[in-house]
């Protein structure tokens, strides 16, 4: 980046039309007059004097690029070093038959509940490229779906692999939370986050929510929680006898109260999303709270422009002394 250290000297620029208004200005009158200047207008015509005519347009050229150089123009050179300091989450997915629920819109078009978390969460894994990122996904049990992973690329091809029946039905949230907590147990990072997500009540699993809160409090992880689904009912798609699909409406609860619970044992936060737009505003808000940290070193080397005006000024008022001794000499 280029700029001028001292720049107040360009208003001496403005002296220049100045001076070249005084320059244009009419001679004094003659002393001698002569009735044919036919002679002197033949010797004004020659090469050498055409020369003379421009000569004094040499010195103001001359000044401006003093002008120029004594304005300081200086060229930056920097270089940003950037230390990352990455945060280390593990993403809890809730995969049991209630994510196949039909509440959610895209394009107001129906959605299951599960397409939209797995869109929301690969977004909310784009923006955190310096954090290693785990996801465990939950039903009737927890599983691993990815370790902690710099490979974001590897990891969200592990997640659109992710779907509901991979094992058997049911919301077992502490287990899932414990599993979450287990992945964070040895990493050396100095902040480790569960995000878990879920649409249902705990009803299966050996560990309660709390229990499993209490144990991520005392090794240091932040848990948000996220209860995700409309209140009331949502149509469900199921599969009959003979193989066809239709929707049925079911009851559906989010055990908000345990969700609230378990986010402040661990100094997280508790969200409700009932819609596309909420979850998509959950977890950007979860994205600027949970910031990396950084460490910036800045250099820079300054690289002085000056003498690229002021030689080229002092060549061209050499010139102009040299044009004014020979070719542009001027008779007496």
């Amino acid at each position: 980046m280029t700029h001028f250290l001292q720049p107040e000297w360009f208003w001496l620029l403005v002296l220049l039309p100045i001076v070249m208004l005084w320059r244009g200005r009419r001679g004094p009158v003659a002393a001698i007059e002569y009735s044919d200047v036919s002679l002197a207008r033949e010797v004004a015509r020659a090469s050498r004097n055409r020369i003379g005519r421009l000569l004094w347009v040499l010195p103001i050229l001359a000044c401006a690029l003093m002008i120029a150089g004594l304005a300081r123009p200086q060229r930056a050179h920097s270089r940003t070093e950037v230390t990352a300091n990455g945060i280390d989450i593990v993403l809890g997915l809730d995969v049991s038959g209630s994510m196949q629920a039909l509440d959610f819109k895209i394009d107001h078009e129906r959605v299951s509940r599960i397409e939209v978390v797995k869109s929301v969460v690969s977004k909310f894994i784009d923006e955190r490229p310096d954090d290693r990122i785990g996801l465990i996904a939950f039903a009737g049990a927890p599983y691993l779906v990815s370790p902690m992973t710099l490979d974001h690329d590897w990891l969200q091809q592990n997640l659109e692999r992710v779907s509901t029946g991979a094992v058997d039905d049911g919301t077992a949230i502490g287990s899932a939370i414990a599993a979450c907590v287990n992945r964070l147990r040895l990493t050396p990072a100095k902040s480790k986050v569960v995000i878990l997500l879920t649409d249902g009540v705990n009803n299966t699993g050996k560990i309660s929510p709390l229990a499993a809160a209490e144990a991520a409090k005392a090794m240091g992880v932040k848990i948000y929680t996220v209860g995700v689904g409309v209140r009331g009912n949502a149509p469900i798609p199921i599969r009959d006898a003979a193989g066809n699909t239709r929707l049925i409406t079911v009851k559906v609860d989010v055990d908000e109260k345990t969700l609230q619970a378990v986010a402040d044992e661990t100094g997280g936060k508790f969200y409700r999303a009932t819609d596309t737009d909420s979850l998509q505003k959950i977890y950007e808000q979860i994205n600027r709270f949970e910031k990396t940290a950084q460490t910036v070193q800045k250099f820079e080397r300054t690289e002085e422009l000056y003498p690229w005006a002021l030689i080229p000024s002092l060549a061209i008022l050499g010139l102009g002394l040299t044009l004014q001794q020979t070719w542009a000499r001027r008779l007496p």
